[in-house]
């Protein structure tokens, strides 16, 4: 199983680049985990959010194989506990097929996202920006696994 963040864009924020990378490279020592961005749409100012969100769907399809499981990181997707969350991850691995977590662009995602998924995760209730949504849900990934391993990082 291997686990990839898939983004629309790429981040512009130091910290934010700064914090994906110091728990992807805590992640790696669990599962193979990988973050790809794809680059963002050229001409974007001059096209209505549908059309936005259609395209970045058409590029976010092309990078997702048809074996991949997919999860979209959307604030309308199911909430979870950090356990609980740790318990589906656990589900995910026991399947044993690839796992690709989507953060959409700036609207959301196109309908064949949303087609394409399997499921929908919300990290809050609250909306959050599509380049901090990374590190946060980073981090969440990484205490999953450490619940899973049994390992101090989370308290209750």
């Amino acid at each position: 199983m291997r686990i990839l963040l898939l983004t629309m864009g790429k981040t512009d924020i130091r910290w934010v680049a700064e914090g994906l990378e110091m728990y992807s490279s805590r992640l790696v020592h669990y599962v193979p985990f990988s973050v790809k961005e794809l680059p963002e749409l050229k001409g974007a100012g001059s096209l209505r959010p549908e059309q936005i969100k259609q395209k970045e769907g058409e590029a976010l399809l092309k990078a997702i194989k048809p074996s991949d499981t997919v999860i979209l990181l959307d604030e309308r997707g199911e909430e979870f506990t950090s356990k609980q969350f740790a318990e589906r991850m656990g589900k995910y691995l026991q399947a044993g097929k690839d796992v690709v977590f989507v953060v959409g662009g700036a609207y959301g995602f196109s309908p064949s996202m949303y087609e394409r998924a399997q499921a929908k995760l919300s990290l809050s209730k609250m909306t959050c920006s599509h380049q901090l949504v990374r590190t946060v849900f980073a981090e969440q990934l990484y205490r999953a696994f450490t619940i899973l391993k049994g390992e101090p990082y989370h308290n209750e």
